[in-house]
């Protein structure tokens, strides 16, 4: 009986590595493109980085898939803030996290709370980055409208996704077998 409990308990983290690494993958490839807006681009990370955050109950996962997926896509494709990204995107993914999971179950209410207060962190996060960065508030000020709708977009994207399209449900039952 003991084996058989190990074997699951294996079987469940090597799932749960591969979740995090999806999600991490994702994470990238969204960070590799934008669609272009007046003065800038809005990128789709946030969605991918909002999701995992609700799904994962790992505030570590949740951290590797925000911060260090963020990170390694700025390092690819636009390397300049990606050390704001890692610490933004991956306070923000472990604050959704830690509020979506409260009590043990995910909660509408306590994921649209996470996104909430996530898209204040990362919109916070990017201006004081940006600001220091470039040596000039006035450059944060700039794109602050495009901070507030990619997080916009990434909050409402995963709440949408995570409870309206069934991912949810999804992700608990391939867990829970």
């Amino acid at each position: 009986m003991e084996h058989i409990e190990h074997k699951a308990q294996k079987s469940n983290a090597t799932l749960a590595i591969c979740i995090t690494a999806l999600f991490m993958a994702l994470n990238i490839m969204m960070s590799s493109f934008g669609l272009p807006v007046p003065g800038g681009h809005l990128y789709l990370n946030d969605v991918i980085i909002c999701t995992a955050a609700i799904l994962l109950d790992d505030p570590k996962a949740a951290f590797i898939v925000g911060g260090v997926g963020a990170f390694l896509g700025d390092l690819f494709f636009y390397p300049t803030p990606m050390f704001v990204s890692l610490v933004t995107h991956g306070i923000q993914a472990v604050v959704i996290c830690l509020l979506a999971h409260r009590g043990g179950k995910v909660s509408f209410k306590g994921a649209a709370l996470g996104v909430i207060l996530g898209a204040v962190i990362m919109v916070v996060g990017y201006s004081l980055g940006r600001a220091f960065i470039y040596s000039t508030p006035h450059y944060a000020y700039i794109k602050l409208p495009y901070q507030i709708l990619q997080a916009t977009v990434g909050a409402v994207g995963g709440l949408v996704l995570c409870f309206k399209a069934g991912l949810l449900e999804r992700f608990d039952k391939m867990f829970r077998k």
